[in-house]
C-alpha cells in the first residue's frame, strides 16, 4: 500500500498529520475485532450525535450519509437506546485517558485506526481500554433476559460507543 498523508483541522487539531499505512477496515491487531464499523456506530447514533459534526473532511463521506448527528447541541434521543452514556471531556482528560494525538478520545482513535493508522505503543494501549469494556458484556448477561434490549441501556449505549454490537446480547 502506498501511505496517505492525512492533515486535519478542525475544532480541536490544526495542521495535524498522520500516515495511513494500512488499508481502511484491515489488518488489525489479532487482540481487536470490533463488531461495528465506524460508519455502522454512526448510523446507529452514538454520542449524542456530537462526536463527528467538525470531522467531516477527514473521514469518508459514505460515514456521514445516514448518521445521526445534532445539530448545536447533544442530543440524547439520537443515541440508540436513546440515554446518555457518556462522561464529559473533562473526565477523560482528568484521567489521563486522552492521547494528544486523539484529543477526542477513543472513537477517534479507532476511526483513524480503522482508515489504516498505525501507532504501536497507543494502539495497545487502546486495545487494552476496549477488551476491559467486556465486564459490561457480563453484567448485561447475567442481569438481563436474552434480547431484552430495555434492560441497562445506558451499559448498552456505552457498550455501542466502543464499537460492541449490544443490540445482539
Amino acid at each position: 500500500m502506498r501511505q496517505r498523508t492525512i492533515i486535519v483541522n478542525d475544532k480541536m487539531q490544526r495542521g495535524y498529520r498522520y500516515q495511513l499505512t494500512e488499508h481502511a477496515g484491515r489488518n488489525f491487531d489479532p487482540e481487536f475485532h470490533p463488531q461495528l464499523t465506524p460508519k455502522e456506530m454512526l448510523r446507529l447514533g452514538v454520542f449524542c450525535g456530537k462526536y463527528m459534526t467538525d470531522t467531516r473532511k477527514e473521514f469518508p463521506k459514505s460515514w456521514f450519509e445516514h448518521a445521526k448527528l445534532a445539530g448545536k447541541k447533544p442530543d440524547r434521543s439520537l443515541n440508540y437506546f436513546g440515554v446518555d452514556a457518556s462522561q464529559p471531556l473533562s473526565v477523560w482528560r482528568k484521567n489521563g485517558w486522552i492521547h494528544p494525538d486523539d484529543p477526542r478520545g477513543w472513537f477517534q482513535w479507532y476511526c483513524r485506526y480503522y482508515m489504516g493508522r498505525r501507532m504501536p505503543q497507543e494502539d495497545l494501549r487502546q486495545i487494552r481500554r476496549w477488551k476491559a469494556m467486556r465486564r459490561h458484556i457480563r453484567q448485561i448477561e447475567l442481569h438481563c433476559e436474552p434480547g431484552d434490549q430495555t434492560c441497562r441501556k445506558r451499559q448498552r449505549q456505552a457498550l455501542l460507543h466502543w464499537a460492541y454490537d449490544s443490540r445482539k446480547f
